[in-house]
């Protein structure tokens, strides 16, 4: 068997797995923080002179660029400005990271995301926040509230989020959506990372952007599919030639 066939599987699988990352990447568009997927093909390993070139799949990343910015006006959505991000707690036990600012509070007032992760404060520890009439999110990531039944000026800071902005190039995204130090470290809090509250970042997905690339999956895997099976014609073709003789 030509062993073009084995390249042509390769690239096959490689723009059928691209495929499947680009149709989630379009499945979050409206997802609240969210960051591309980005793959890439490259060659492997051959020798000189070869002329055929497998592929394989190269490591995963993700898009930095930040998503639109809209105003919501609710009191627990904030978007993290220019780089940065928000420290929340995982199904483990342990300390992730997000751009998702949709909080909403649990009937025993802890804050968590639209996902129900745990939201950090700047000691690590998950944020509690009491009855309240009233409640703020500061660009500096402080939460006050008006206690219930009171007036503003027992106004109150409750609990400072933690923000962090580690090299992205050290991050890595989870199953679960949430975006890890490599080797499970935990990045310290940056005070210098700003909010805007009122408001929630948008998925960095562009539609035109997947769409294009959409079509041009489809055609890489039917190409490699059709030099499948152009090999199997010219196989055919051979043996019949064969047979006669």
């Amino acid at each position: 068997m030509d062993k073009v066939v084995y390249t042509s599987m390769g690239g096959a699988r490689i723009a059928l797995r691209a495929q499947g990352i680009n149709s989630h990447n379009l499945a979050n568009i409206n997802t609240p923080g969210f960051r591309a997927t980005l793959t890439a093909a490259q060659p492997a390993e051959h020798l000189p002179g070869a002329a055929r070139v497998d592929v394989r799949r190269a490591a995963e990343t993700f898009d930095t660029r930040t998503g639109p910015v809209e105003t919501t006006t609710r009191e627990l959505d904030v978007a993290v400005v220019g780089q940065g991000w928000l420290a929340v707690e995982d199904a483990r036990g342990n300390e992730a990271y997000t751009r998702a600012g949709n909080f909403r509070l649990d009937p025993d007032g802890t804050l968590r995301t639209g996902y129900g992760d745990p939201v950090l404060d700047e000691g690590g520890g998950r944020i509690i926040i009491p009855a309240h009439s009233s409640l703020t999110i500061s660009a500096n990531g402080d939460i006050s509230i008006v206690p219930a039944g009171q007036g503003v000026e027992t106004t109150a800071r409750v609990a400072t989020l933690k923000r962090a902005n580690p090299d992205p190039l050290t991050m890595q995204r989870g199953v679960d959506g949430l975006f890890r130090l490599q080797g499970g470290a935990v990045a310290p809090a940056d005070a210098t990372v700003r909010l805007q509250s009122g408001a929630l970042e948008g998925s960095n997905v562009n539609a035109a952007e997947v769409l294009v690339k959409m079509i041009e999956l489809s055609r890489t895997f039917d190409m490699q599919m059709r030099t499948i099976k152009s090999v199997e014609e010219n196989g055919r073709s051979a043996q019949n030639l064969l047979s006669i003789g």
